[in-house]
């Protein structure tokens, strides 16, 4: 095997894997819910389910699901403060998403400008 295919391989698989990981963080923010309990805590700070609840119609027992699912994508955590549970954001699974689609936007960027020039010659 040439050692240029080994790297492509070995590129290749490593793209497949940061999509694979990146797949639990796009599921998590495809929920409209989810996705707004995301935004108020990137505002900054550990927040409380009351404080994520007060003003809204959403119940506590919603609000404990919904963070259950962002904690499985690795995008939220918990920290429990005396008898209270604080929750706040985590940035680094978002960002490996963020890059995954940045790797994606590179492929068509670059499958665009190939067929641009098949149809430009």
């Amino acid at each position: 095997m040439s050692p240029r295919l080994s790297t492509t391989s070995k590129q290749a698989a490593l793209k497949n894997a940061a999509l694979q990981n990146s797949a639990p963080v796009f599921a998590a923010l495809g929920d409209e819910t989810r996705l707004r309990l995301i935004a108020v805590l990137c505002a900054g700070g550990a927040v409380s389910i009351a404080q994520l609840t007060s003003g809204t119609e959403i119940t506590r027992q919603a609000v404990t699901k919904h963070l259950r699912v962002l904690a499985d994508a690795g995008l939220v955590r918990d920290l429990k403060v005396g008898r209270e549970r604080l929750w706040e954001f985590v940035p680094t699974h978002l960002e490996q998403a963020q890059r995954s689609l940045e790797m994606i936007a590179q492929q068509w960027d670059h499958a665009l400008s190939k067929l641009k020039m098949a149809v430009e010659d």
